[in-house]
């Protein structure tokens, strides 16, 4: 269940991570919920590595509760994969429950990795898996709750590369006004190569122009995600394609840009 009212109206969390994010969380937050621990991190066997040693950053979300999201295995080889690399730190974030998001609301404060307490807004990609419809509306509160603007439309290089990759990205245009690309296939050799490719084309960017915001800065975002759709035949980038209906039914995809 979300919270998020009007998409036109951004949540704006209070710039707090890491250590102090955590402790603000535990003290403020956790006392008034149910299941708090699955909000904690700190499992055996989970990886946290230093961001200031990694070229990348990547958080697998999963837009269900942590008891659901923990027992796919699909996550977990993920995160093996990503994190077996010395260049990437990958993390993961998991759906709040109603009172949490309450909560985390009330205070202001911004959805998070596990491992480090890192806002969501803070990843260099933000990846999705689409497992059932019925979790599309968890979606929207974790990117809402964590900083980033809902609709890919509005997000410049400052906001991570937002993927979505699972079953459900067969069928991606009820989300596709909010997911930046879906990748199609198994995840082990498409997720490392779309992360990397997307430093590559982002920074590149960046150093020819510099980081810019507004209108520029969405400029520059549809450039690089143009330079990702040409590298890989296995991508779908909804703002590259008009959806076509007659009597409320869909019956093509245009393509808007060569």
């Amino acid at each position: 269940m979300s919270l998020v009212r009007d998409p036109a109206s951004r949540y704006q969390p209070r710039p707090v991570a890491g250590d102090e994010l955590k402790r603000t969380i535990s003290a403020r937050v956790l006392p008034g919920v149910q299941t708090p621990a699955q909000y904690l991190g700190g499992e055996r066997n989970m990886v946290r590595k230093d961001h200031g040693s990694v070229r990348g950053r990547l958080c697998l979300a999963f837009p269900d509760l942590y008891t659901i999201g923990m027992s796919h295995h699909g996550l977990q080889v993920l995160y093996a994969l990503m994190n077996a690399r010395e260049d990437w730190a990958c993390e993961r974030c998991f759906a709040p429950a109603v009172d949490m998001e309450e909560r985390m609301r009330r205070e202001r404060l911004p959805w998070y990795g596990l491992e480090s307490f890192t806002p969501l807004s803070c990843y260099d990609v933000l990846g999705f898996s689409l497992q059932y419809e019925i979790c599309s509306v968890n979606i929207l509160t974790m990117l809402d709750l964590g900083g980033i603007p809902l609709r890919g439309d509005d997000r410049t290089l400052v906001d991570p590369l937002v993927i979505a990759g699972g079953p459900c990205a067969q069928n991606p245009e009820p989300l596709a006004p909010f997911i930046d690309v879906f990748i199609t296939g198994d995840g082990e050799p498409s997720l490392p190569a779309v992360c990397d490719r997307w430093l590559e084309v982002r920074d590149a960017i960046i150093a020819s122009e510099g980081r810019r915001e507004g209108e520029a800065g969405r400029r520059q975002r549809t450039e690089a995600l143009l330079e990702l759709a040409k590298s890989f035949s296995y991508t779908y980038v909804p703002r590259f394609y008009e959806p076509e209906y007659r009597g409320g039914r869909f019956v093509a995809l245009n393509r808007t840009r060569p």
